[in-house]
């Protein structure tokens, strides 16, 4: 398992490293697109589609990207349009977390892989439209929830006894959410001393929140760790819901494409808003 664990992660990044530093945001927008239409076959799976029928969710995503794509991905959308997909994203979060499991599987199938479609394909605008704005901003969102996610997992490991969401996802402690708050505040706080030395390093996401304020970016940061938690939750629901361990199988020893972009889903929206005020 923890071979297959580091050949898999070997080979995503050797693919996606290359995309996220290339100056042309056309290569991130392509890697992107490759996960989020695996994505949408996987979601498709987890609400009661067959495996040949999921691959329309695919379909769709790919087309709905590729309308985005010709008619606005350049330049960046107003600060409004990403207000609305953020509102979406917590008002989503909120109700099934709040209500559980059983929740998800009350509103009809077409309903919750359309909202499938719609979160996949604000997630890849996203991506596309923060490496538009700089890799710098890009790169430090994506730093922020994968350091949320490793201090969380170690420190809920280490010393984790409350559980979170225990009908969701029994593993996830407070003080792991805990452990994932204060990395991400350690993150933002090094990445602004490194950046004095480092001028390619402005324009970052704690960057931009700082100009407004030490307080303005610690609020930004904790919030965005706080939806990241949330992403990651709402996927685990997901999986309850359809009763799997993984969203499946695509990635040998990591599980599914779903189980790696969780936590980004509801993240880079909310980032990309933040990165506009």
């Amino acid at each position: 398992m923890l071979k297959q664990r580091i050949i898999t992660a070997l080979l995503l990044l050797a693919v996606f490293l290359p995309a996220l530093f290339h100056p042309d945001p056309l290569w991130i927008g392509i890697a992107g697109l490759l996960l989020v239409v695996a994505g949408a076959w996987e979601w498709g799976r987890l609400n009661d589609m067959s495996a040949k029928s999921a691959l329309s969710m695919s379909a769709l995503c790919l087309a709905a990207c590729a309308v985005l794509w010709v008619v606005q991905t350049r330049a960046l959308l107003p600060s409004a349009v990403w207000l609305f997909i953020s509102i979406f994203w917590v008002a989503l979060l909120l109700y099934f977390l709040k209500n559980g499991v059983d929740s998800w599987r009350l509103f009809p199938a077409i309903v919750r892989n359309l909202t499938g479609i719609l979160a996949l394909t604000m997630t890849w605008l996203a991506l596309f439209q923060a490496k538009n704005a700089g890799t710098s901003l890009l790169t430090s969102v994506l730093l922020l929830v994968w350091v949320a996610d490793i201090a969380a997992y170690f420190v809920g490991k280490q010393w984790g006894k409350h559980k979170l969401a225990p009908t969701i996802s029994p593993g996830k402690s407070r003080e792991g959410l805990v452990g994932g708050l204060l990395g991400v505040v350690l993150l933002s706080f090094t990445w602004l001393s490194l950046q004095t030395r480092f001028p390619a390093m402005g324009g970052s996401l704690f960057d931009r929140l700082y100009v407004h304020g030490s307080l303005s970016m610690l609020a930004g940061v904790l919030g965005l760790t706080l939806i990241s938690a949330a992403g990651d939750l709402f996927e685990s629901l997901l999986k309850r819901s359809a009763g799997v361990k993984d969203s499946s199988g695509l990635l040998p020893g990591h599980g599914g494409v779903l189980d790696r972009l969780d936590a980004l889903l509801p993240t880079l929206p909310v980032a990309v808003l933040l990165a506009l005020m």
